[in-house]
C-alpha cells in the first residue's frame, strides 16, 4: 500500500486504462467521499456500484449507477441507474462473471501492523477485492483514523491495497425518526416468538428497535444478522446475549457511541456477504428469528419490499436469504412485520394481489399493531383469512373479504 496525495490519486485515476471503467465502492454510511470526489473530478465516463448508496451521487451524463439495492442516493437516478434483481447472497458471483470491477474503492481504518479494516461496512468487498487481485485492477482506500477497526473478514492485509489517501472524517449516523405506539406493539407481538437462546435477524427502523428493546429480559440470545445498530448493543449491555458465540454481521452503522462499541471488540464478527446471506448457514443456527419489513403484503402471503408503483425503492437485499434460512432453521420464524395502514397514502398495506414484484414468500407469519397472523402451514384460504382478520386494518377488512372471494380465497372450509 501506498500512501499519496489527492492530486497523486486524480493522475493516477485519470489514466486509467479503461474507457468507462465499473467502479466498487464502500455504500450504507461507509462511503468514502473523498475517493468519489476524486474519480468524479477525473475521469469523464465510468460505472459507480454501490450498495444503499447515500446522497450525493453524480447525476451527469457518463455516470451509469448499478445496483442490487437502490438506496437514497440511486433512488432517483432515473434512466441513469442500472437496477440488478438479485438476492445480495449472489451478488459477489456478478464480480466473477459478467459484471467484473476495474477499481474498487474502500473506506477503511488507518493502518496498524501491517492490516487496515473496513469497520462498518464488509458486505461484498472482499469479493471485489478479490476479483480485482485476480484481473490486475486498482485497489484504493481512504484512510480515516475515525473508522472504528472491527474484526472478522473486515481485516485487510495492507498488500491487498495499492494506493491510499489519508482523510480524517467523521462518519455519519441514521437519522432516527420519532417513535410511534404501532411500532412498540409490532414489537412486543414480534418478542413473544423469540424464546431465551434464539438467534435473531432484525434491519434497522422503529420496529426493529422496538423489538430489541422488548427483548432485554431474554436470556442466551445470538445474532446472525445482516446488519446491526444500536439495539444490539444494548441487548448486550443488559446481559441478554450469550457470550460464547460471536455476533455476527456484515455492516451496522448507529450512533457515534456504537462505533465506539464496536472497534476491536472481540463480541463482533464482521463477514463477507457469502456467509452471513448464506441461506445454509443462516439455518445452522438454532431457532432463527428473521423480522423483516414490507410496503405491502398480499393475500397469498407475498411480501413487497422493493417497489413502490412504478417507481424502484430498494431491491430484494438479504430478505429472501434470511426467510429461507429461519424457515429451515429448527425452532425458527420468518416474519414479516409492518405497519396495517400506509397513513401518508391514506391506503392499505394488506392487498389482494400485489402488483410490484415480489421480495419474498412463504413466511411464518404477518404481524401489524393489529395482531399476529400465523400462516406457516395453513391452507391458502386459511391464510388469507388470517392476514385479513388479524393483521389488516379494520377500515380495510370488508373490502379484503370480497376481493378474497373474488380471488377463490374465501372463508376456508
Amino acid at each position: 500500500m501506498r500512501v499519496i496525495s489527492e492530486r497523486q490519486l486524480e493522475e493516477i485515476l485519470g489514466a486509467l486504462p479503461v474507457l468507462e471503467p465499473r467502479v466498487v465502492a464502500s455504500g450504507n454510511l461507509a462511503t468514502p467521499r473523498g475517493l468519489l470526489d476524486a474519480l468524479e473530478r477525473t475521469v469523464e465516463r465510468y460505472r459507480l456500484f454501490m450498495l444503499a448508496a447515500q446522497a450525493p451521487l453524480p447525476t451527469r451524463d457518463g455516470v451509469i449507477l448499478e445496483t442490487p439495492f437502490v438506496g437514497p442516493g440511486m433512488r432517483d437516478a432515473g434512466e441513469r441507474l442500472d437496477y440488478l434483481p438479485m438476492r445480495l447472497s449472489l451478488v459477489p458471483r456478478l464480480f466473477a462473471t459478467m459484471r467484473q470491477p476495474d477499481v474498487v474503492l474502500l473506506h477503511t481504518s488507518a493502518p496498524r501492523e501491517g492490516k487496515v479494516s473496513l469497520g462498518i461496512e464488509v458486505n461484498i468487498l472482499p469479493a471485489a477485492i478479490e476479483c480485482i487481485r485476480a484481473r490486475g485492477g486498482l485497489v484504493v482506500a481512504q484512510l480515516n483514523p475515525r473508522m472504528p477497526y472491527t474484526l472478522g473478514d473486515s481485516e485487510l492485509d495492507e498488500d491487498l491495497i495499492d494506493l491510499a489517501i489519508e482523510m480524517e472524517e467523521d462518519l455519519p449516523s441514521p437519522v432516527i425518526g420519532p417513535g410511534h405506539e404501532h411500532a412498540e406493539q409490532i414489537a412486543e407481538l414480534v418478542a413473544s416468538l423469540v424464546n431465551d437462546g434464539s438467534t435473531l435477524q432484525l434491519g434497522i427502523g422503529q420496529v426493529p428497535d422496538a423489538t430489541l428493546r422488548a427483548l432485554a429480559g431474554r436470556r442466551g440470545l445470538a445474532i446472525w444478522s445482516e446488519m446491526i445498530s444500536d439495539g444490539v448493543m444494548e441487548l448486550d449491555r443488559h446481559g441478554a446475549l450469550d457470550p460464547t458465540p460471536p455476533i455476527v454481521c456484515s455492516f451496522l452503522f448507529g450512533s457515534p457511541e456504537l462505533y465506539q462499541w464496536v472497534g476491536e471488540n472481540p463480541r463482533l464478527r464482521m463477514t463477507r456477504t457469502e456467509t452471513t446471506n448464506d441461506p445454509s448457514r443462516i439455518a445452522a443456527n438454532k431457532g432463527m428469528i428473521s423480522v423483516n419489513t414490507a410496503l405491502q403484503v398480499d393475500l397469498s402471503d407475498q411480501a413487497g419490499a422493493s417497489h413502490i408503483g412504478v417507481r424502484l425503492y430498494s431491491g430484494f437485499g438479504g430478505q429472501p436469504d434470511f426467510v429461507e434460512g429461519a424457515l429451515h432453521s429448527p425452532g425458527g420464524h420468518a416474519v414479516i412485520a409492518l405497519r396495517s395502514w400506509h397513513e401518508r397514502s391514506d391506503t392499505s398495506t394488506i392487498v389482494p394481489r400485489l402488483t410490484d414484484p415480489v421480495t419474498s414468500f412463504q413466511h411464518s407469519a404477518v404481524i401489524t399493531e393489529q395482531g399476529c397472523a400465523h400462516i406457516f402451514g395453513r391452507s391458502q384460504r386459511a391464510q388469507a383469512q388470517l392476514i385479513i382478520e388479524h393483521a389488516a386494518h379494520p377500515d380495510a377488512r370488508e373490502q379484503l373479504r370480497e376481493h378474497a372471494a373474488v380471488l377463490g380465497l374465501g372463508a376456508p372450509l
